[in-house]
């Protein structure tokens, strides 16, 4: 049964770290996206390639500020991981 609760934890765990290194990413994308969707709504102009280019842009800023805190955050969760294992061997 302690298997089972510490397995529920390290998925619940695991789906924390995958939200919080996404969210970046996504919510500037959305930012982006709906500002780029707002002025096209606005000026008329329906070029469905017009938003690739500032999303890129931001998406390539945004991994360039947070993607140390994000790689950081997937190598702690990393190490955390093999030493569960380890411990499970030992146990």
């Amino acid at each position: 049964m302690e298997d089972t609760a510490s397995l529920l934890a390290l998925a619940d765990r695991m789906l924390w770290i995958t939200a919080l290194v996404a969210a970046p990413i996504l919510i500037a994308s959305l930012a982006v996206g709906l500002v780029v969707g707002v002025i096209q709504a606005a000026t008329s102009v329906n070029e469905q390639t017009l938003t690739f280019v500032p999303k890129l842009a931001v998406t390539a800023l945004v991994l360039v500020l947070f993607g140390s805190a994000m790689l950081g955050l997937v190598g702690d969760f990393t190490k955390e991981i093999f030493d569960q294992i380890a411990m499970t061997g030992k146990g």
